[in-house]
């Protein structure tokens, strides 16, 4: 599971530094939702799905 969470956020940092605000937060929630949930021993992709979800919402506001 930690591999998964490594894999989001590396692929969280390489769309963090070319995409727009939406694809930026669907990628740093979805990596930050996986890691949660992998520390907490829950299911990484719905942490990973409900993250991205949430991290677009926020990108798209923020934007």
């Amino acid at each position: 599971m930690k591999n998964l969470a490594i894999a989001f956020t590396l692929s969280a940092a390489a769309l963090a530094m070319s995409a727009c605000s939406t694809l930026k937060g669907a990628a740093i929630g979805g990596a930050g939702g996986a890691g949660v949930a992998a520390a907490t021993g829950k299911n990484v992709q719905k942490g990973a799905a409900v993250g991205g979800t949430a991290g677009a919402v926020v990108g798209t506001v923020a934007d």
